[in-house]
């Protein structure tokens, strides 16, 4: 699993959840994952979730911290343990910066506000994931909570915190898989 941080603004609107799009755009290939911050809005008719589509409930924000993640290697019950595990990760983080934050599947919370947004999806070539962390309260169709509020600043800091750590469990699992003997 490659990482990369990506320096330059990018309005999230649901298209960059597609196959291959860090590869086209960043020239990183194979599984990855993309950190990046932005503006998010998804209109309905681009959202991936469909229990959101249903209750009429499109995300926004003035300035998110995005992350893209692809993967080649497994299908949508397994990107759904992965995203979960991402999720985790991320809480360890905020934990280690102080922040008393509680995690319900895969939403965060602090203070009782939703912190983050999160959906796995599976396309013709990969499965991914997009999530995404808002870092100003402003914007959104809801009371949330974000990354100033907590005192997290430097945010391109903790998103590769987040990435490194994501990437070393990712590679640890691959290695566990692969020292076991096999039993009959």
């Amino acid at each position: 699993m490659k990482s990369i941080f990506i320096d330059k603004e990018i309005k999230y609107t649901g298209h960059q959840l597609s196959p291959h799009w860090i590869y086209k755009n960043f020239n990183v290939k194979g599984s990855a994952i993309a950190g990046f911050i932005g503006p998010v809005k998804v209109d309905l008719s681009e959202m991936v979730d469909i229990e959101d589509v249903i209750n009429d409930e499109p995300i926004s924000s003035d300035k998110m911290l995005n992350f893209i993640i692809e993967d080649f290697d497994v299908d949508l019950f397994n990107m759904v343990c992965i995203q979960r595990l991402f999720i985790c990760i991320i809480k360890e983080v905020l934990e280690d910066f102080g922040a008393a934050v509680k995690r319900s599947g895969d939403d965060i919370f602090y203070n009782g506000r939703k912190l983050s947004v999160s959906i796995a999806t599976k396309s013709i070539t990969s499965s991914l994931i997009h999530t995404a962390l808002n870092i100003v309260n402003t914007g959104a169709p809801v009371d949330v909570s974000s990354l100033n509020e907590i005192g997290i600043v430097d945010i391109k800091t903790f998103a590769n915190t987040v990435m490194e750590k994501f990437t070393q469990e990712i590679e640890d699992m691959v290695f566990a898989k692969s020292k076991v003997r096999g039993v009959v």
